[in-house]
């Protein structure tokens, strides 16, 4: 039998690129994107696309009744920024679009889950160095709230009912495709179309505000090949730590400079983001990812801000 593949959630950073990823790997017709909203780019007629409210689930579950997926990948949720001007909404989808999920995935015995965390998760007594698979705990915006929940919710799937959920903490993600989508970390792709347009940003993040991010090709990458790993070689269904490059705003800057030498950079201040921000890890271990499914990224700074500005002055 054919994957047949349902990404949820699929206009948005994330979901764009996972969409033309999967289509050349399993054929157009058999990956079904799905949004709240139409689709504005450039897959929108190269495949199957259905409308779809993760909170409704008669609407739900007819896109399961239709296309019986082998495959679910549920991207839609309120990111960390945008969760707090509305946390209350931040939660239900975030968690109840999840649930609906996870309880059609075993009506239809679809055989895999995919379901992103973050580095929201961890909070202001979580390890800033190196941040382990297994620490405290404590995020203190509404979207880590949600992400910490949703992990203990698929490992809970897992063991109880015997899904086969997946999952990733990802950090910030970078990438000149797609708008980011109103998270803490979207200096690091707002600053390149600046860079460009203007040879100045004001970063909403403080010179020394050293986050883990990637860029979204070893992200996509990554991704696939978790949901591609043998079952058995797997030992983490909360979500696994997963990690590219840190850096702050400082650095990136300078490696920007190498390119566009006058670009000026200034600092906004009192942004509520940066309180968020100083709650995460400035780095992460993930030794498990490398171990279990051989994860490696191949970004490294200077290669990613000379694709970024290569791709985004066409």
């Amino acid at each position: 039998m054919k994957d047949k593949i349902l990404v949820l959630g699929s206009n948005g950073q994330i979901g764009t690129e996972l969409v033309t990823a999967l289509r050349a790997g399993y054929g157009s017709n058999n990956v079904i994107a799905c949004d709240i909203r139409r689709p504005d780019y450039e897959i929108k007629n190269a495949g199957p696309f259905e409308f779809v409210n993760v909170l409704d689930k008669d609407i739900l579950k007819a896109i399961f009744e239709k296309y019986k997926p082998t495959q679910v990948y549920l991207l839609a949720a309120l990111l960390s920024a945008t969760g707090e001007q509305n946390p209350k909404l931040a939660w239900d989808l975030n968690m109840n679009g999840l649930l609906n999920v996870l309880d059609l995935a075993l009506a239809y015995n679809t055989a895999k889950v995919y379901w992103p965390s973050s580095i929201a998760v961890f909070g202001p007594n979580s390890p800033k160095e190196q941040t382990p698979q297994y620490c405290t705990m404590d995020p203190n915006t509404i979207y880590g709230i949600s992400k910490l929940a949703g992990e203990r919710w698929c490992e809970y799937y897992h063991q109880k009912y015997g899904l086969d959920v997946r999952s990733i903490r990802y950090p910030g993600l970078i990438s000149w495709k797609a708008a980011p989508g109103g998270g803490t970390t979207d200096y690091a792709v707002h600053i390149f179309h600046e860079a460009l347009k203007k040879g100045s940003y004001a970063s909403f993040l403080s010179a020394e505000t050293e986050l883990p991010m990637m860029y979204m090709d070893d992200a996509i990458r990554g991704t696939i090949e978790l949901m591609d790993a043998p079952a058995e070689q797997l030992s983490i269904r909360s979500s696994y730590n997963f990690a590219g490059i840190s850096f702050t705003p400082e650095v990136l800057a300078a490696e920007i400079r190498k390119h566009i030498p006058d670009f000026k950079l200034t600092y906004a201040e009192n942004d509520p983001r940066q309180q968020i921000a100083d709650s995460w890890p400035k780095s992460i271990d993930d030794s498990y990812a490398k171990k279990e499914w051989a994860w490696k990224p191949e970004f490294d700074l200077a290669k990613m801000t000379t694709d970024m500005l290569t791709n985004l002055k066409k």
